[in-house]
């Protein structure tokens, strides 16, 4: 039984189809050159884009966006909810301090070990993790990412312990250390996360990812249709934990350095509000949600600094001064007025403008259309018995 609801597809022409490509490239070009311009955005950024304050800022923002497009991979193409995702990102950072301090490989050959070690690592936890589901699968993942943090920190000869690691210099080609190379290591940045989204937007794209979608909606159907969705779940899990530990590379090489906080679950609670604060299951959405973030995070913690706030009656001061309290008051309200995220409200107020279906009503229609079939099929069943 085909259930049809009356409505038109709407179906997009060639312009409407290549325009999120070309605005998207025209992002990167821009982003690209504005270490190149003098374009200064106070209250956002420390100077003008081309001083090394800003870049480092916003090279900071583009690592957590990659971050966060790797989660968004997790939780909004296959609905894993996982704790343990800075686990990964962890295993990138200290991954590349560890190949280049102890085995004294050079950069490149360093990254690519780190980047084997971050999947090897994803495809053991993933493949017992996902044995379950749901609230259980987090807390699987939530006990992983634990025993990496106490690994780190009990493992002071090897990880440097509760002070961290500092980056080996002297195996990093001179163009991406001091402050003087701030601009390489930007466009350093902005090469991980173009990489990144190019990769969820090829998974996003292909049939692992639609099977990862089918399984995210009903995984019973799935299965009864023949499909293996446990393979195709553990694929993207291990595909957004490499996404990961690229991004813990960058942040490797942006900060020279990395701590054990890098592979707690703190950070990845951090990466889940970044995602639902961009919206669940965009990729733009994710992007913006981890430029967001990091800058209120940074901004924030000078704001709560400032003088004003400091002239204050005390039961103003004391709260303002905390910047995780705006952070988390800000997130609240996202969740109460936005609960779609800034990309969601901003996809659901388009597509009724253009009279299209929101994603909620078509699911609603899909889970409508499976019991319409179901009901069939059963009433056939029963009137042959």
């Amino acid at each position: 039984m085909t259930v049809t609801t009356g409505v038109p597809t709407l179906v997009p022409g060639r312009k409407g189809a290549y325009l999120p490509f070309v605005v998207g490239a025209g992002l990167v070009v821009l982003m690209a050159v504005l270490p190149l311009l003098n374009i200064s955005i106070p209250g956002i950024l420390p100077g003008a884009t081309y001083t090394p304050g800003s870049l480092s800022l916003m090279s900071l923002c583009m690592v957590f966006a990659a971050l966060a497009l790797s989660y968004n991979l997790l939780l909004g193409t296959s609905g894993m909810l996982s704790f343990g995702h800075a686990l990964y990102f962890g295993a990138g950072a200290y991954g590349l301090g560890i190949a280049l301090k102890y085995l004294g490989v050079p950069l490149w050959p360093g990254v690519l070990i780190a980047l084997v070690g971050g999947l090897l690592i994803a495809l053991f936890t993933g493949s017992i993790a996902m044995r379950v589901s749901g609230i259980p699968f987090a807390m699987v993942t939530l006990a992983f990412a634990q025993a990496g943090s106490v690994l780190v920190r009990r493992n002071q000869q090897v990880t440097g312990g509760e002070e961290g690691m500092r980056l080996p210099t002297e195996h990093v080609p001179d163009w991406l250390i001091g402050v003087i190379n701030t601009r390489n290591l930007y466009w350093f940045a902005l090469v991980v996360v173009v990489i990144v989204y190019l990769v969820v937007l090829w998974v996003d794209r292909s049939r692992l990812g639609h099977l990862a979608e089918a399984t995210r909606e009903n995984e019973l159907r799935v299965r009864v249709l023949g499909l293996h969705p446990y393979a195709a779940r553990l694929i993207v899990f291990t595909v957004a934990a490499g996404c990961a530990s690229l991004a813990g590379i960058a942040y490797m090489l942006l900060q020279s350095g990395t701590q054990p906080s890098s592979v707690g679950a703190d950070l990845t609670i951090t990466v889940l509000v970044m995602v639902v604060l961009g919206g669940v299951g965009f990729r733009w959405g994710a992007i913006l949600g981890g430029v967001l973030y990091t800058i209120l995070d940074q901004r924030l913690t000078v704001l709560a600094r400032s003088e004003w706030i400091d002239s204050l009656p005390a039961w103003l001061h004391i709260p303002l001064s905390e910047p995780l309290f705006l952070l988390g008051v800000l997130f609240i309200l996202v969740v109460m007025f936005l609960p779609g995220g800034i990309a969601g409200t901003i996809d659901t107020w388009v597509r009724r403008r253009r009279g299209e279906r929101t994603r909620t009503q078509l699911r609603t229609l899909d889970d409508a259309g499976s019991t319409a079939e179901a009901g069939e099929g059963a009433g056939e069943v029963a009137a042959r018995t």
